[in-house]
C-alpha cells in the first residue's frame, strides 16, 4: 500500500512540476529540516521480544553540494521499545543520542527528496524483568546506523517521510518539515 501511494504521489508530482520553474530538489544548501517518525525498532543487544516499537527524531542542515545532490549534516534521537520475553514482566529498551549525514538527491520530481546516510553515537540500553525477584540492568552502548530514505512533500514546508535501514528503527514512517 505505501509503495502504491508513493507511485501515485511521484505521478501526480511529475504532472504538476511540468512548465513549472525553480528548484525541484526540497533539500539544498542552507535547508533545514524535521522529521519525526515511527516504526519497526532496532534490536541493539538482542533482547527484544514481541512488539518492537521504534520512535525517532532527526533534525539535518543541508551543508555542502556533492555531484548532483546535497550533503546533510545533523542530529538524531530516538528510542526502541519491546516487552515480553525470557521472564514474566520482561522489558527491554534503548535511548539513542547520535549525529547523523546523508547525501539527498531529489530526481527532477517537484517534491521528492531521496537520500542515503550513516549515523554514529550512543544507546543507553536498559532491560529488566521479574523471575523470584526484580532484576534491572542498564549499559551504555555504542551505535552505528545505516538508511536509506525518501520524503514527499504535499506542500512547500511538510510532507511524509520513509526510512529503511539499520538505525534506530529498521523501518520507519513519519512526516517532515522543512523549516529553512
Amino acid at each position: 500500500m505505501a509503495i502504491s501511494a508513493f507511485f501515485v504521489l511521484n505521478a501526480d508530482a511529475q504532472t504538476r512540476g511540468k512548465g513549472n520553474s525553480g528548484p525541484v530538489t526540497p533539500v539544498r544548501v542552507g535547508s533545514v529540516t524535521l522529521n519525526l517518525g515511527a516504526g519497526v525498532a532496532s534490536d541493539y543487544k538482542d533482547d527484544y521480544y514481541r512488539s518492537p516499537l521504534g520512535l525517532k527524531a532527526a533534525v539535518e542542515w543541508g551543508l555542502w553540494h556533492a555531484g548532483p545532490g546535497t550533503i546533510t549534516l545533523g542530529a538524531e534521537t530516538g528510542a526502541s521499545f519491546s516487552n515480553n520475553g525470557y521472564y514474566d514482566d520482561y522489558r527491554s529498551s534503548t535511548v539513542v543520542i547520535a549525529m547523523r549525514s546523508a547525501w539527498h538527491y531529489g530526481w527532477k520530481v517537484r517534491g521528492l527528496d531521496t537520500y542515503g546516510g550513516l549515523s554514529a553515537g550512543l544507546g543507553f540500553h536498559h532491560y529488566g524483568y521479574y523471575h523470584n525477584d526484580r532484576y534491572n540492568y542498564n549499559e551504555v552502548i555504542p551505535v552505528l546506523g545505516a538508511f536509506i530514505g525518501a520524503s514527499y512533500f504535499v506542500a512547500p514546508r511538510f510532507g511524509f517521510n520513509a526510512e529503511l535501514g539499520y538505525d534506530i528503527t529498521i523501518a520507519q514512517m513519519g512526516i517532515i518539515f522543512k523549516l529553512k
